[in-house]
């Protein structure tokens, strides 16, 4: 790991992200940020560290947070640089907070909410989140990401991810075009396309941050651990749609090479 907190990716890692579809950045906030996040959240769901009897549900979801240290969290330098170099210098909004964040508790009971998925990006105004869109310009979305604020071991629910999905729902989404495909459209075959991806758990000590590709395929799991799990999953927004007569950003270098595959 590079010792200067605010130096982005290596070349390595940015190739893995074009090819695995995401890339683990350690270290991408502090823990005792990371620690004052998780007391927070606790004060918003009623709840405490100290009183396991009463977590009763396998998930609890909090929205959107934009107090100070969620908005330190999400722009650290560190984070900064590796935004550039995965989505491009400029072309990207800072994020104004975090969200939306499942917290999971250890429970035998199933969580409801672990089937495999993209995250679309627009049509959000449409009451029938089944009718949410995502295109092949991943219009309305930069990147998906990550944020562990606890400590994840593979007991504690890591969120499950296909890797390498991103290419095959890049080629799933070229015959729609710019008006994209519906989250109907893309869940009516499973993710069949995907199914032979190797899985990886999103793992790692609290501070940890997956920068992900928007087509990636992912999943949550039920939590057979000892602690909760705090993790936030936000989107990076772009700052406006990808522009031909730029430079291709690694998103769209994993996109333009899916899509070639395709025709």
């Amino acid at each position: 790991m590079p010792n200067d907190h605010a130096a982005g990716l290596t070349a390595s890692q940015v190739r893995t992200f074009i090819d695995y579809g995401y890339v683990k950045l350690d270290h991408a906030f502090g823990c005792d940020l990371a620690r004052r996040c998780r007391d927070e959240l606790w004060a918003d769901i009623g709840l405490s560290p100290d009183e396991p009897e009463t977590w009763t549900k396998p998930v609890i979801r909090v929205p959107f947070k934009s107090s100070a240290p969620f908005v330190e969290a999400a722009n650290t330098p560190r984070l900064h640089a590796a935004y550039d170099q995965l989505v491009g210098e400029g072309r990207w909004l800072a994020p104004a907070g975090l969200g939306t964040f499942p917290i999971r508790f250890p429970s035998p009971d199933a969580p409801g909410d672990d089937g495999w998925h993209v995250d679309v990006s627009f049509s959000l105004e449409n009451p029938d989140f089944m009718e949410w869109r995502a295109n092949v310009k991943s219009s309305g979305r930069a990147l998906l990401m990550l944020f562990l604020f606890s400590d994840v071991s593979p007991s504690n629910a890591p969120t499950r991810i296909r890797r390498g999905s991103h290419l095959a729902i890049a080629r799933e989404l070229l015959p729609y075009g710019e008006r994209g495909a519906t989250l109907r459209q893309l869940s009516a075959h499973g993710y069949r396309s995907t199914e032979e991806c190797p899985v990886d758990l999103a793992v790692g000590a609290a501070g940890t941050v997956y920068l992900c590709h928007p087509f990636l395929v992912h999943a949550a799991q039920p939590h057979r651990g000892q602690q909760p799990r705090f993790m936030a999953q936000p989107p990076l927004l772009p700052r406006s749609e990808f522009d031909p007569s730029l430079p291709p950003s690694p998103v769209q270098l994993a996109i333009r090479r899916a899509c070639c595959l395709a025709v």
